[in-house]
């Protein structure tokens, strides 16, 4: 096969199902292929929020450090190919249909998922490439999680809340144990959920690791315009940072890991990188025909409570309105209770593609038991793209509409925008 997309379809038919939690069939390939090693050294994340957000932290002050760092992250919006990059760009196709070739030749008759065929090809292109740092974003859960094959130097768990119930369960005991499974014994482990699980201190205290837990080995307070970070180590670390646009946890735990790992830039330039850094789907702002959208691919209440705060700390003159469609198997009455207070106006959505989006029933009946009442609901449900054009022809000066709910909302939006050419970052 030639092009990247001819490649990508076919990996959806591989393996009879979606996901497949395990690792011997994947480690077996991945010694086959011989990326057991894919760098120097390697971070892994796990955490049901955050995690993007840390990768993504710590890739921009490696670069800034002069480090060669490759990074895989999932899922994407737009391009598959946001989910590798190497010194902080995106592999080109040819480079992934290479890796492809690569981990097709290995693989000989094991089946492989999507996700494990294409965590493979990740680790190939960066041993290829012969970086430095590898900077591994888990997929689901941990102990059983493709990435989980490689053995990581330092190990981060961004948060541990409820999501992904069918395959993690419905229990943060249950699901921090499954994330405490990227841990070794004796090796650094950096947690960043302020309420750890006693399963994660558990697993910590039980193999050894060196651990730091944030709001005691670190702590990051931030402010309106500025924040200050602190490591209690020897001396003690501490660096003014300016306003940050990524979770302030997220980024205090890839500061800390980056310190105990010897290879944090000076304060200088953590600060001027971190003054820039955002990510596309996260507390995006966005100007489209002349309003103003914010873009959060949220989808579970811990994410929700984040936005909501979010949206308190950033206040504006008008109404905030929310555009939203979820997956079926999501709660939305936990998604829609934090945000209550700061949403005027509900738009529901759909996803008419996606055999996994909720449907109109599903959406405006649980928007009605979370306590939204009808007038402040828009009926009938449409599509995103064209219930995004209906609410923003409802915004006025001062007005901002959040679109959230799914990695798949937030794609038709920015896919819409670009296809009309008439978006732009905000500033």
């Amino acid at each position: 096969m030639r092009d990247l997309q001819s490649w990508l379809s076919r990996l959806e038919q591989l393996h009879p199902t979606e996901i497949e939690l395990g690792l011997d069939r994947v480690a077996s390939v991945a010694e086959a292929l011989d990326v057991l090693t894919p760098a120097r050294r390697v971070i892994t994340v796990a955490g049901t929020n955050g995690k993007g957000s840390c990768v993504r932290t710590m890739e921009a002050l490696l670069c800034a450090g002069d480090h060669s760092v490759g990074a895989y992250s999932s899922p994407h919006l737009l391009r598959f190919n946001e989910r590798i990059r190497i010194d902080g760009q995106e592999v080109g196709d040819a480079q992934l249909i290479a890796a492809f070739e690569a981990v097709e030749q290995a693989r000989g008759e094991t089946s492989l998922t999507y996700f494990e065929f294409t965590t493979l090809a990740a680790f190939w292109l960066f041993k290829q490439a012969d970086v430095e740092f590898a900077l591994l974003e888990v997929g689901l859960g941990g102990r059983l999680d493709a990435v989980n094959i490689i053995d990581p130097d330092i190990a981060i768990i961004t948060s541990v809340a409820v999501d992904h119930e069918a395959w993690l369960g419905s229990d943060r005991e249950v699901i921090g144990r499954e994330k405490a499974g990227i841990l070794r014994a004796g090796k650094t482990f950096v947690c960043a959920d302020p309420w750890p699980p006693a399963s994660v201190i558990d697993v910590s205290g039980k193999l050894g690791c060196d651990s730091y837990f944030i709001d005691r080995q670190f702590s990051l307070i931030s402010g309106e315009s500025n924040s200050e970070y602190r490591l209690a180590a020897e001396p003690e670390l501490v660096i003014g940072l300016p306003e940050l646009h990524l979770p302030p946890a997220s980024v205090a735990a890839a500061i800390t890991a980056l310190a105990l790992a010897g290879e944090l830039p000076g304060a200088d330039k953590v600060c001027a990188t971190l003054e820039s850094l955002q990510m596309p789907g996260r507390c995006q702002p966005l100007v489209w025909k002349g309003r103003d959208l914010v873009l959060d691919v949220g989808h579970n209440p811990a994410a929700a409570k984040y936005l909501a705060d979010w949206l308190e700390s950033h206040p504006v003159a008008g109404r905030t309105l929310a555009l939203v469609a979820v997956m079926a198997d999501k709660d939305l009455d936990g998604l829609v209770a934090p945000l209550k207070s700061s949403i005027d106006h509900w738009h529901p959505a759909l996803l008419p593609d996606n055999p996994r989006a909720a449907g109109a029933e599903q959406l405006l009946g649980e928007l009605r038991a979370a306590g939204v009442s009808a007038e402040q609901i828009s009926e009938p449900c449409m599509p995103v793209t064209a219930q995004l054009e209906r609410a923003v022809g409802q915004l006025e000066d001062g007005d901002r509409l959040l679109v959230f709910g799914s990695f798949f909302t937030v794609a038709e939006v920015l896919q819409l925008t670009r296809e009309q050419q008439d978006g732009q970052a905000g500033q």
